[in-house]
């Protein structure tokens, strides 16, 4: 292999070790690559830095990024993750494996509103992993629930993943959420296949919330807590991608108007 070859598996290997140790990730990938750019570019370096630095923070498709991001954390941060998960749960406790359906669905909802994966995992392991084990789920099961439903947030739109290859692949981004849709509703959809399959299958695995606990809550009740907890999520997701996807506004307009309702 050529030195620039080997530079890179350096950079790569450097990476990942830094990461290991505990090393942020952003100071990871930006000593791991300045490093590597300095040995392999020398002192020219210096020169490509700030034309490469002034057209990532010119282009128009990327300043949908941190819109985006913001509004995942203003969701998260406003307990609306908690509220759903509680009133999915409840309004699927009935079943076997009706937890991990609820996950799984809410895993949808947070990651077309946040389009960030380590957002929507840490988020969803938090509150739901202590409450599985202790209605009795397997803790294989439970775990693989959490971090399935939780990588959702990689395809499903707006994934900021996605934002980046539409920039990469020169394509627009309405385009590629628009391809990405289905595939990704597909892949929900065989997790709740599995949940369904697994419930009917292995019921001691993944037991049904007991009758007695879901009597405390009248449906009455339920359906405002959907109303309340679910719908507002909902509403917003549908309006952000379907402007995007249906070409009503440019994703950095509707990131915009997305962030400024989970405001």
């Amino acid at each position: 292999m050529s030195p620039n070859e080997w530079l890179a598996i350096l950079m790569v290997f450097a990476f990942f070790s830094m990461m290991m140790v505990g090393v942020p990730v952003a100071i990871s990938l930006a000593v791991s690559g300045f490093v590597a750019g300095l040995i392999g570019f020398g002192p020219m370096l210096f020169s490509l830095l700030p034309a490469r630095m002034f057209g990532v923070v010119s282009n128009y498709t990327l300043l949908a990024i941190p819109l985006f991001t913001f509004m995942g954390v203003m969701l998260e941060k406003s307990r609306v993750a908690e509220d759903m998960l509680e009133t999915v749960g409840q309004a699927m406790g009935g079943l076997n494996g009706g937890m991990g359906l609820a996950i799984v669905l809410v895993g949808v909802l947070l990651g077309a509103s946040t389009g960030i994966v380590g957002a929507t995992v840490v988020t969803i392991g938090l509150l739901t992993l202590p409450v599985l084990l202790r209605r009795g789920y397997k803790p294989s099961v439970a775990c693989g629930t959490i971090c399935a439903s939780g990588t959702l947030g990689q395809i499903i739109p707006p994934s900021l993943v996605l934002i980046l290859l539409a920039d990469i692949l020169g394509e627009s981004v309405g385009s590629i959420f628009a391809a990405a849709f289905i595939p990704s509703l597909m892949l929900a959809g065989v997790y709740v296949a599995y949940m369904l399959l697994l419930g009917w299958l292995r019921p001691q695995w993944v037991p049904a919330i007991p009758a007695e606990e879901r009597a405390l809550i009248s449906r009455k009740q339920l359906r405002q807590n959907i109303a309340k907890s679910v719908l507002p999520p909902l509403l917003l997701v549908v309006c952000v991608l379907g402007s995007i996807i249906g070409g009503l506004a440019a994703p950095t307009e509707a990131a915009s108007i997305g962030a400024l309702g989970a405001w």
